[in-house]
């Protein structure tokens, strides 16, 4: 059975019978309305960062003009109703992941910021010269330099689980990596560059058969799937709120409490603190000590409308949209002649990556955004994953539930007509 025919073959019945009112839902992201180039705008680099729906818009706004201030801090009308803007925010974001406990979410700055803070604090703490750590070769830059920096200060090792010609993890060099010397494992949900979708779950498991905690960076799958936390097992799961829609600049963390109680505060300052004086300093309890500072509450409130918008839509017709993209994306992208697609594993995520022979990804960009296209192009902070397929860089389409057929018709079109420039 070919790639396209799988992909097609595992919607389910439910998935099948979901169905979007997408112009009704394009009607609710103003951007959408422009014209670059006087051409309609196309917007298919959703892995980079999504469009904001007005309800994210108007929440943003509500809160600066009706609730802005600090919050935990003050007993006046308006602190209390910042706070309660905020705390409640967390509780959406619990219910998104099904964790079990709003203490366990961590207001970050994104999924870059969550990474770092469980390597600096989790990893400062539990990792010595000598221990190794396991990710990926289709790793983010955020899930590899820190873990570098991290060896680099403890004299730990990094090992790395390599893939396939399809863009898929060897699960069976994991295996051979998993040791007595293994101390923490971080993984990407779904690959940014490839659209792979990674066995999390197993991952989990045998990490978990060996007593080893497991980071999960969902920054690309909190948009596309459901998520529970509880069912992956994982120690940890980061998300990055303009990925789910959202604002920019914000984001959490969930984190087991049983590791999160024992980990040292990532930033200090005010608000993670019970009481400081010049002799010691008695930390707070669980979130805040995790949250110096005063944060990003307008953020905070957008991303709780943001995860409104899309539970109100439902995962299950998401996945069936971008799914049927992905199927239709895939069969006319890859009959085009010269072009290679990058990443084709059997279970993937609505981005389509590739290569044309003699034309540089950069130059179809730039031509492909004149006729109102904007996809991404260059190494997509995945240098290793280039490097592993021999390019320099890969040209990527990616989508979203707001997305059509015909836009990639368009992309399409536009492609053709950068082949006719190039090509005569």
């Amino acid at each position: 059975m070919s790639q396209i025919e799988t992909l097609g073959a595992e919607q389910t019945h439910s998935q099948r019978e979901s169905r979007l009112d997408v112009e009704k839902i394009r009607k609710e992201f103003p951007i959408l309305r422009q014209r670059p180039h006087g051409k309609p705008l196309v917007y298919l680099d959703n892995a980079a960062t999504t469009q904001k729906p007005q309800s994210v818009i108007d929440a943003v706004a509500s809160y600066y003009s009706e609730a802005n201030s600090n919050i935990h801090r003050g007993v006046h009308y308006l602190s209390e109703k910042a706070t309660n803007i905020y705390e409640s925010a967390r509780k959406r974001a619990q219910r998104f992941v099904n964790a079990p406990d709003s203490r366990e979410i961590i207001f970050v700055r994104g999924t870059t910021e969550a990474i770092n803070l469980v390597c600096s604090s989790y990893g400062g703490t539990h990792i010595g010269e000598g221990d190794e750590v396991i990710i990926s070769h289709m790793e983010h830059h955020s899930n590899i330099v820190p873990w570098q920096m991290l060896c680099q200060r403890t004299g730990a090792i990094l090992r790395v689980i390599p893939i396939n010609e399809e863009g898929e993890l060897r699960m069976d060099e994991f295996a051979k990596l998993l040791g007595p010397r293994t101390k923490f494992v971080s993984v990407v949900h779904v690959s940014n560059s490839l659209g792979t979708i990674n066995p999390v779950k197993q991952i989990v498991e045998m990490a978990h058969a060996q007593g080893v905690p497991v980071l999960v960076d969902g920054a690309q799958s909190t948009p596309h799937m459901k998520i529970d936390v509880q069912d992956l097992g994982c120690d940890f799961y980061t998300c990055s709120g303009h990925k789910v829609f959202g604002p920019t600049g914000i984001g959490f963390l969930y984190g087991k409490s049983e590791h999160l109680d024992v980990m040292p505060p990532y930033h200090g300052g005010g608000d993670m603190i019970k009481y400081v004086s010049f002799d010691k300093t008695v930390y707070n309890e669980l979130p805040y000590k995790f949250e110096a500072g005063t944060p990003n509450i307008s953020g905070v409130a957008g991303l709780a409308a943001a995860f409104d918008f899309i539970d109100d839509i439902g995962h299950a017709a998401i996945e069936a949209h971008e799914l049927e993209l992905l199927r239709y994306g895939a069969e006319k992208i890859g009959a085009i002649d010269g072009l290679r697609l990058i990443g084709t594993a059997q279970h993937k995520a609505s981005v389509i990556s590739f290569v044309m022979d003699d034309i540089h990804s950069h130059d179809i960009g730039t031509f492909v955004d004149h006729e109102g296209v904007a996809i991404r192009v260059g190494h997509h902070c995945t240098q290793p994953v280039m490097q592993h397929f021999g390019v320099p860089a890969t040209s990527r389409a990616s989508f979203a539930f707001y997305n059509t057929r015909s836009e990639i018709d368009t992309l399409i079109n536009a492609l053709h007509k950068v082949i006719d420039i190039f090509r005569g």
